[in-house]
């Protein structure tokens, strides 16, 4: 198990999913500050619970993350802790587990149309081979994005790819941090989901209505970080979310280890 864990270690430092990251020192401070402030672009759909300073926001980055903890550093590359990384992994591997085990009903869901979408599509699959049932709520409804996210398309379409849910429209999938995506599909629902698998404003949203989230986040992502300090979120799994999609292999290949067939 110690050679394992150093070998995937080794990747997520070599693939620059962990290790000296390119998401930069400025963006992480600057989303740092912005969550800080009450920037609902900046919460995910997920607003916290109780008063977050900036200053408090980045120790908690630091603790769990593992982003640089000189605040005098504002330029360059930041940095994730691989072996936080790897232990998030853990922790999200056995959540996968149980849902297995359980047949439990999952929703999956990315804001990523590249990168970490390897990653859902691949606990999709596996999490359908093992009896869970893989929701797809609300296929196809169109929806206009809150001026807060400052994303390039004011209305998007939620669709599904695989069984994970994405924004986008007939003809090109698009990056989104919103969180009106997952109120939508939970709307839709008779009933929520067991487990919600996702990130950006997808886990924020489903985080806030309550229900057993298990997510990934950049080191700028810090709303889904305070998330879990706050109790809302089961397991958030600190990498970069947005390297070339076949890099994460290994990283599904641990996550699948040991329940899927």
């Amino acid at each position: 198990m110690l050679t394992e864990t150093r070998s995937l270690e080794e990747h997520l430092r070599a693939a620059r999913i962990a290790g000296a990251v390119n998401t930069s020192r400025q963006f992480n401070l600057y989303h740092a500050r912005g969550f800080a402030a009450g920037d609902p672009g900046y919460q995910f759909g997920l607003p916290p619970r109780e008063p977050w300073s900036y200053e408090r926001v980045v120790a908690l980055l630091v603790e769990r993350v593992g982003i640089d903890p000189d605040l005098s550093r504002e330029t360059g590359p930041d940095t994730i802790d691989p072996a936080l990384t790897v232990a998030g992994l853990a922790r999200m591997r056995a959540r996968l587990a149980r849902a297995a085990a359980g047949r439990e009903r999952v929703l999956v869901a990315t804001g990523h149309p590249t990168g970490v979408l390897d990653i859902h599509l691949a606990l999709a699959f596996a999490l359908r081979a093992a009896g869970a049932t893989v929701l797809t709520p609300a296929a196809g409804v169109e929806f206009d994005v809150p001026p807060a996210y400052s994303e390039s398309r004011p209305r998007m379409q939620l669709l599904y790819v695989g069984g994970v849910a994405v924004c986008g429209n007939l003809y090109a999938l698009h990056h989104s941090h919103t969180s009106v995506g997952m109120d939508l599909m939970l709307a839709a629902l008779d009933e929520p989901p067991d487990l919600v698998i996702a990130d950006h404003g997808f886990a924020g949203a489903a985080a806030r209505a309550g229900l057993d989230v298990a997510c990934f986040a950049d080191c700028n992502d810090p709303a889904l970080v305070v998330g879990e300090a706050e109790g809302r979120i089961g397991v958030t799994v600190p990498l970069d979310d947005n390297v070339l999609p076949h890099l994460y292999e290994p990283v599904v290949t641990h996550l699948l280890a040991g329940w899927a067939g």
